[in-house]
């Protein structure tokens, strides 16, 4: 799989963690996995103090709102650079191509 077979985003976005909404910057992926038929999208949060507060470097849910829409999902443990890495299943929080028109736009 190349990465011009893959969806995403990449820019500003809020996270909702505990009703706390903290703006972020986030670089997201996604693709369909054809096995089980689901949507799976990911990806990292730049680092971030007041994110950092509220989850206390543990797993939380929590909700990511892009300009393009949004999601749950889960917050994953920082990595050694301060980066939560989220991820879900589902419908992304970023527009996805649906038809192969929409895809040579």
């Amino acid at each position: 799989m190349s990465a011009d077979d893959e969806d995403g985003y990449t820019g500003p976005a809020t996270v909702v963690v505990e009703g706390a909404e903290v703006p972020v910057e986030v670089e997201l992926r996604g693709h369909f996995q054809p096995i089980d038929g689901y949507y799976r999208w990911y990806g990292r949060i730049a680092p971030n103090a007041e994110l950092d507060t509220l989850c206390g470097g543990r797993k939380k849910k929590g909700e990511i709102r892009t300009p393009d829409g949004s999601a749950t999902g889960e917050l994953s443990d920082p990595d050694p650079w301060g980066r939560y890495r989220i991820l879900g299943t589902s419908t992304p929080p970023f527009t996805v191509p649906k038809t192969l028109a929409e895809l040579a736009e």
